[in-house]
């Protein structure tokens, strides 16, 4: 093989494996290894082991916002309430940053996902993957395939 069909190859097998070469996995989002320090660190201050269950809440509402507490969300079973559970679609309104809304307003909790907007719209992007099926609907008006499409894995 003379070396210019010898370099000719060596430049073709290297154009054919850049061209082939897939890309690095990222990790999947999962409550385990991104939603739970994302809770602890956002969230736990109002929502931590110290708050009431959804029922309990749900019985004084008014009583617990003025001790600035909400439901629990210190674990994944806490969480999934609102997520696809009694509440659900609960954490999606409240965490929503208006662009999913009628209004454009911004969920009540949305300010609390950062320190400022891009901190803010990441974190949200984090929620609204593990999440998958992220609309703003209430447990009784969501359809079966939107509540199949909740991903929302533990680990």
């Amino acid at each position: 093989m003379t070396a210019m069909k010898t370099l000719a190859v060596i430049g073709l097998t290297t154009l054919v494996s850049a061209c082939t070469h897939t890309p690095a996995v990222t990790s999947k989002i999962t409550y385990d290894n991104t939603i739970r320090q994302l809770v602890d660190k956002r969230c736990s201050e109002c929502h931590g082991n110290d708050a009431p269950s959804m029922e309990a809440f749900k019985q004084d509402q008014e009583g617990y916002k003025t001790k600035k507490l909400g439901p629990r969300m210190d674990t994944y079973e806490n969480l999934m309430v609102m997520v696809s559970g009694s509440d659900t679609g609960a954490i999606m309104r409240r965490l929503d940053d208006g662009a999913n809304s009628k209004d454009n307003k911004p969920g009540n909790m949305y300010k609390y996902l950062g320190s400022d907007d891009a901190q803010r719209a990441a974190n949200l992007a984090l929620f609204k993957s593990w999440v998958g099926s992220w609309n703003l609907k209430k447990a009784k008006d969501i359809t079966e395939e939107e509540r199949k499409g909740v991903l929302a894995l533990r680990n």
